[in-house]
């Protein structure tokens, strides 16, 4: 039987770099809820609707513009 730990299978990650947001969306994107300009969060890869107390996650550089999809924040 072969060890999984003396064969390679283990990998190092490296942690994702933020993705930046092209300028022109933001300009266009508003929050699906309440239809108010978005704040772009680099750090935590986001945009946030401060009227709707909404932050849609951006995944792989695509915003999920789904209220479902985004958390509550205070």
């Amino acid at each position: 039987m072969i060890d999984e730990r003396d064969s390679g299978a283990e990998r190092l990650e490296s942690p994702a770099e933020p993705t930046r947001i092209d300028p022109r969306l933001l300009e266009i994107l508003v929050c699906p809820l309440t239809k108010t300009t978005l704040e772009y969060d680099n750090a935590r890869q986001e945009l946030i609707s401060r009227s709707a107390r909404l932050a849609y996650p951006i995944r792989d550089g695509i915003p999920i513009m789904l209220p479902e999809e985004a958390r509550q924040i205070d």
